[in-house]
C-alpha cells in the first residue's frame, strides 16, 4: 500500500506559499488551519488530503452548510483547497485536482457596517479627551498610545494587524506619508493627516520622557511594543480598548471594532468624492472587485449628484 505524506505535501505547500508568494503570517496560519480541519473531515472518511475525491470535498461544503457557517467561510476554505491542490498538480504529485469542478457557494452580497462621521469624531475627541486625565507615566502612555492608534487607523485605513506592527521609524521628519508593508510583504504610500502626526507625536513624546526617567538602553523596533510573542501591541488589546471608548461615547458596541474603522475610512472618502481606484491603493486591495463592496456609497452619491444638478430634477420625479 502506498504510504500517505499529507502531512509533507502541506507543509512543502506551506513553505512554498511563504518562500516563493510571501505570504504574510496570518494568510499561512489561515491556509494550515483550514487545510487541516480538512484533513480531519477526511481522516473520519477514510481519506486525506491527497486521496480525497471531489465528493469528499463537497461533503466538506455540505457539512459546513449544514453546521450552519456562512457562505464566505464555506469559500475560504474552498479556496484554500484548490490553491493546495493546484501545488499537488504543477509538482506532479497528483494528475487530478479534486476541486477542478467545484464552484464556490454563492453568497448574498453583505453591506460593511461602518461608523458615521459624527460617530468617528465622538470617539476621537473622547480619545483626546482622557489623555489629559493621566495621573501617571503608564497611564499616560497607555492613553496616548489609543489615541495614536485610532487617529492611525481612521487616517490612513490600515489593516489593525498593519498598524499594531508599525516599526518604531515609520514616520520620517516632516514627510506627509507613511510606508505600510502590507499583504504578501507589498508596500504601499498612505497619507498621514496633522491630527494623527500630532497623536503620534504626544505618544512618542510619553515613551521617551518615561524611558528617560527609567534611563532605558534598549530600543523597541517596533512603535507599540509590548510583551508579547511578537514584541508588539496585540490587536485584540487595541479592540478592547476600541470597544470600550465606545461604550464611553454611548456607542453600540456591537458596531465598532478595527476592521469597521478601516470601512469607515473607505466609506468616508467615497462619499466625499474620492476615487474608488484610489481607495483600492489605499485599502492595499490587490484586485478592485474587493473595494467595489464600497460601490454603494458611490450609488448614493451618484444619486445625489443627479438630483441636485440634473436641469431637469425639480420637474421630473427623482431618481431613486
Amino acid at each position: 500500500m502506498k504510504r500517505d505524506l499529507s502531512a509533507a505535501h502541506l507543509e512543502a505547500f506551506l513553505e512554498m506559499m511563504i518562500a516563493e508568494r510571501g505570504a504574510a503570517d496570518n494568510t499561512i496560519e489561515s491556509y494550515q488551519r483550514d487545510l487541516t480541519e480538512i484533513a480531519n473531515f477526511l481522516i473520519d472518511r477514510n481519506s486525506s488530503l491527497t486521496r480525497a475525491t471531489s465528493d469528499d470535498i463537497k461533503a466538506y461544503l455540505k457539512q459546513m452548510s449544514d453546521q450552519g457557517y456562512a457562505a464566505s467561510s464555506q469559500s475560504r476554505h474552498l479556496s484554500s483547497m484548490k490553491q493546495f491542490y493546484r501545488f499537488l498538480h504543477d509538482e506532479g504529485i497528483l494528475d487530478d485536482d479534486p476541486t477542478g469542478i467545484i464552484d464556490a457557494p454563492k453568497s448574498e452580497l453583505k453591506l460593511p457596517k461602518t461608523l458615521s462621521e459624527d460617530e468617528v469624531g465622538q470617539l476621537l475627541d473622547l480619545a483626546e479627551a482622557q489623555t489629559k486625565t493621566a495621573k501617571t507615566d503608564k497611564e499616560l502612555i497607555a492613553k496616548t498610545r489609543f489615541r495614536a492608534l485610532l487617529e492611525l487607523l481612521y487616517a490612513t485605513g490600515m489593516r489593525v494587524s498593519e498598524l499594531v506592527a508599525l516599526p518604531a521609524g515609520v514616520l520620517k521628519r516632516n514627510e506627509p506619508f507613511l510606508i505600510i508593508r502590507g499583504k504578501g510583504n507589498k508596500e504601499r504610500l498612505v497619507p498621514i493627516s496633522e491630527a494623527a502626526k500630532a497623536a503620534l507625536a504626544d505618544y512618542v513624546s510619553a515613551v521617551e520622557a518615561h524611558n528617560a526617567k527609567q534611563k532605558a538602553q534598549e530600543q523597541s523596533p517596533f512603535l507599540f511594543p509590548a510583551n508579547s510573542k511578537n514584541g508588539f501591541l496585540a490587536r485584540q488589546v487595541f479592540a478592547r480598548e476600541l470597544k470600550s471608548i465606545a461604550s464611553q461615547a454611548g456607542i453600540d458596541t456591537d458596531k465598532v471594532s478595527p476592521h469597521v474603522l478601516r470601512h469607515a475610512f473607505a466609506s468616508h472618502l467615497l462619499s466625499n468624492g474620492a476615487d474608488l481606484r484610489a481607495v483600492q491603493e489605499l485599502l492595499g486591495h490587490s484586485d478592485i472587485s474587493t473595494t467595489q463592496i464600497y460601490t454603494h456609497v458611490l450609488d448614493e452619491r451618484l444619486k445625489k449628484l443627479v438630483n441636485e444638478h440634473h436641469p431637469l430634477a425639480k420637474t421630473h420625479k427623482k431618481f431613486d
